[in-house]
């Protein structure tokens, strides 16, 4: 067997592993069932998002494929940061401590 194939191959295993693993532990350390929930639904969301991005290099014709990196590289970050903020809004809800994550944004003239 090729080495390049092995190596393909074995990336590819371990980098579902991890991501099987890392969706587990997400789902198993979170408080309460609101954020059970909310993690649940955003490992869906990212697995999709994922698959159709994996589907779509494998797919496409080679000179379409690279510019699927573009929204990937755009997206996948951005919908990090959203998952990690409204896990932390969820977070101080249940835990019942208001935090400035919950609190609405006030104007410092409506006060004067």
């Amino acid at each position: 067997m090729h080495p390049g194939l092995i190596g393909a191959i074995g990336g590819s295993v371990l980098g579902l592993a991890g991501g099987i693993v890392a969706t587990y532990f997400s789902i198993k350390n979170t408080n309460g069932p609101n954020e059970r929930r909310f993690m649940v639904k955003a490992s869906v969301v990212m697995w999709i998002t994922i698959g159709i991005f994996l589907a779509l290099l494998f797919l496409l014709p080679n000179p379409y494929r690279w510019f699927m990196w573009i929204p990937y590289g755009i997206l996948l970050p951005l919908g990090i940061i959203f998952v990690s903020k409204r896990d932390a809004q969820i977070r101080a809800k249940e835990s019942g401590s208001a935090t400035q994550l919950d609190a609405e944004p006030t104007d410092s003239l409506d006060n004067q």
